[in-house]
């Protein structure tokens, strides 16, 4: 009877303590954030990324809206976040988010791309733990000089 109990601590004790426990670092989630400097709601030519921009990722419980889950971010020189999700969020929903800008006249969230939907879960058929997020941007108080020209192109594209 001791031998089978010292087994059971030896043996299945550890297994489950390990498989109870989250992997460290499973996801890695990247993404940019922009200055939108020609007020167009999207990526320009014109655009610069945002240095020391603060990213927040919140996972909610689909069907109470309960945050469950909050961990932020800072970018780095060339405006690229990287946060390390540490489990997995199999069923919830998560989003990237704008916090703050450290640009005076670039610190308006821009409506529509102010936040980022992204998949943290291993059980969807992605190999890979990177995960990315679409480029969110704050918008400048005013069009820098160029945006007009810049944007007539765009037009002229489309047509």
């Amino acid at each position: 009877m001791a031998r089978t109990l010292l087994l059971l601590a030896l043996v299945v004790l550890p297994a489950l303590v390990s498989a109870a426990r989250p992997a460290r670092n499973p996801f890695e989630l990247e993404g940019r954030v922009y200055c939108d400097t020609c007020r167009a709601g999207y990526e320009t030519a014109k655009t610069t990324y945002i240095a020391g921009a603060k990213v927040r990722v919140e996972c909610k419980d689909r069907k109470t809206m309960d945050l469950v889950y909050s961990k932020e971010g800072t970018t780095d020189s060339t405006g690229t976040y990287k946060i390390y999700i540490d489990e997995d969020h199999q069923d919830q929903l998560c989003d990237a988010m704008l916090i703050r800008s450290p640009i005076k006249d670039c610190n308006s969230p821009s409506s529509g791309r102010d936040r980022a939907r992204v998949i943290l879960t291993g059980y969807n058929g992605i190999a890979s733990n990177k995960r990315f997020a679409n480029a969110m941007g704050f918008m400048k108080d005013e069009a820098i000089s160029g945006c007009t020209e810049l944007l007539r192109q765009y037009q002229e594209y489309e047509e």
